[in-house]
């Protein structure tokens, strides 16, 4: 049997039994869908990640080539790409206004999971053409919608976001790629300096390539209070031709995974002749890129939940079909060795790997479907309540499923043994596409920040109050005392270490509040996903079947194992236990 990447039945129940994203299409703005049209949107990915994209997988996990100070992406990705076009996906969840269907975002997710399940580099580079046409959609003039936006919502040209730089990492006030205005030349800027982990910066598979770049204007103000964005093409049009515009790569980041996908190390203005657009206002260019930043996180919890699931049903199939030793107490080596599924260490472990991507699948999207209600809802306080929901759990859907979806690609590979840990087998592959999740888009570490600093906090706790409300529906609905009961347990421990970091924080210390941000973050996100397999356990409710008994039994396993994790992570944050921060170099 061939890896189906994830189990139709299994989506269809997170999206319809326990989400009830059908009721999406009573909103105005997803009027023109239904129930049909979301499952057609599905089918086609399903069967375009199945049949194009994952036969493909193992042939192009390796590095683009690099000759020339140019980029040629495997033969293979010329074939893929204009099916992704075909498929409509590129501009799917924006209006018709610009080209788009308003498809709902969290039917775009289930989509996207299928394509990046399959084939995850290649699958990406729909988000080279969406994001940058978003952000210039959001904050563009008319002519660079013109000149970019719609020739990216198309899939005609791609586009990057370029942040980071060699010497400032994820410290974008340190950024010091400079630009000046062209005099006469109104918005236009000649830009010079240097970035590094472009994804998609340079290819073959496009005429053109568009960077949406952070660059700080002569005089601008330091940190980044002074930071503005760029759009700079690859080729400019200039009377009538394309020319070159002074963007160059200066060198390939050699990956362990996402192979196809070539990781870059970028120039601009080396000659002093690579002109930039400005992107809405001066010194707003941080705030802009957020917006294609949250919506990336989102899109590596949905790169994350998918890699995962992959390894999750491979190791399932191998499992089954994998025969090796006997039963124990049966001594007897004349009889038929048993699948391994039926060794008690390693149904320990698939039902791990099942808790851990199922719970992100259902994490991903219920955040997918807070984002649709904040854009699209019926009223301005439900897109509100909606918004809260959508902020505070963004860096939990880009690190739970990246995190643990880790774990349960190590545990792929354990499970076929010997095997796994070959190149012949894929989950070696997929255990090295992971690790990356954890990284770009904001490391844990980011996120923990951003998560208890800013989302947690804003708004006196508003977000984490309506959070609270959510999980205590989910409790009354629920018929099972054993997850009732400790999910409240958990609910009230976590509410009450809030408060006490909140008081710690405004009582002058917010060294102590922030020191254990990272427990916080693991913390949150276990409640949540314990509260979203509560969720899923009442949608099955005393229903027959076997997808139904594996939800009440992963359910359980989940409550019961992860969830007392809550209780000495909770400690950790509130007692500001600070050996690790009051450890000297020395004494590593």
């Amino acid at each position: 049997m061939t890896n189906p990447l994830f189990d139709d039945r299994e989506i269809d129940f997170v999206l319809y039994d326990v989400l009830r994203v059908d009721e999406l299409a009573k909103l105005p703005d997803f009027s023109e869908h239904s129930r049909e049209t979301f499952d057609m949107m599905l089918q086609n990915a399903r069967k375009l990640a199945r049949a194009a994209f994952f036969p493909l997988y193992r042939e192009m996990d390796r590095a683009p080539d690099f000759t020339n100070g140019a980029i040629k992406l495997h033969p293979k990705m010329h074939e893929l790409y204009p099916r992704i076009a075909e498929l409509g996906i590129v501009a799917a969840p924006r209006g018709p206004e610009v080209g788009g269907q308003h498809l709902p975002i969290v039917i775009d997710a289930v989509a996207q999971a299928y394509l990046c399940a399959a084939n995850l580099a290649a699958a990406s580079f729909v988000i080279l053409c969406r994001g940058p046409g978003h952000l210039i959609e959001a904050f563009g003039n008319d002519d660079l919608k013109r000149r970019f936006m719609e020739p990216l919502y198309r899939g005609e040209i791609t586009g990057t976001m370029a942040l980071t730089e060699p010497h400032a990492g994820s410290s974008l006030a340190d950024i010091t790629t400079s630009a000046r205005p062209v005099s006469g030349r109104d918005g236009e800027y000649l830009v010079r300096g240097s970035k590094i982990f472009i994804s998609g910066g340079d290819h073959d598979l496009t005429p053109n390539i568009v960077h949406l770049v952070l660059a700080r204007i002569e005089g601008a103000p330091a940190g980044t209070k002074g930071i503005s964005l760029f759009a700079i093409p690859k080729l400019r049009d200039e009377k009538g031709d394309r020319v070159s515009n002074d963007v160059s790569v200066a060198g390939m980041v050699h990956k362990i995974g996402w192979k196809a996908l070539p990781s870059l190390i970028m120039n601009f203005g080396e000659r002093g002749d690579c002109r930039g657009w400005l992107v809405g206002e001066p010194n707003q260019g941080l705030a802009y890129m957020f917006q294609m930043m949250n919506e990336a996180r989102i899109g590596v919890g949905v790169a994350a939940t998918a890699t995962a699931s992959a390894a999750y049903r491979e190791s399932l199939e191998y499992a089954t079909t994998r025969a090796q030793g006997r039963a124990l107490g049966n001594r007897n080596a004349t009889t038929p060795q048993i699948p391994i599924i039926e060794h008690a260490d390693v149904r320990r472990m698939l039902l791990r790997q099942k808790a851990i991507c199922e719970g992100a699948m259902t994490l991903v999207l219920a955040t997918a479907r807070y984002a649709d209600v904040a854009e699209h809802g019926a009223t301005d306080d439900e897109r509100a309540r909606a918004q809260l929901l959508l902020d505070l759990l963004t860096p939990i859907t880009k690190t739970f499923p990246a995190e643990r979806g880790f774990e349960s690609n190590a545990l792929a590979v354990q499970i076929h043994g010997g095997y796994g840990y070959s190149s012949e087998y894929l989950p070696e592959a997929w255990l090295r596409d992971q690790k990356l999740n954890t990284l770009h888009e904001g490391t844990t570490g980011i996120q923990s920040m951003d998560l208890l600093g800013r989302k947690v906090m804003a708004k006196d706790g508003a977000a984490l109050r309506a959070l609270a409300e959510e999980i205590e529906q989910a409790i009354a609905e629920c018929k099972d005392s054993n997850l009732a009961a400790p999910l409240k347990k958990a609910l009230d421990c976590v509410s009450d270490a809030t408060m006490k970091l909140a008081m710690m924080g405004m009582s002058g210390n917010p060294s102590g509040m922030m020191l254990h941000s990272v427990d916080y973050l693991d913390m949150l996100a276990t409640l949540v996903v314990a509260w979203l397999w509560v969720k899923q356990s009442n949608a099955a409710g005393v229903r027959d079947g076997d997808l139904y008994e594996g939800k009440r039994r992963a359910a359980r396993y989940f409550v019961e194992t992860d969830l007392p994790r809550v209780f000495h992570l909770a400690h950790l944050c509130t007692s500001a236990e600070s050996s690790y921060a009051e450890m000297q170099p020395a004494w590593f």
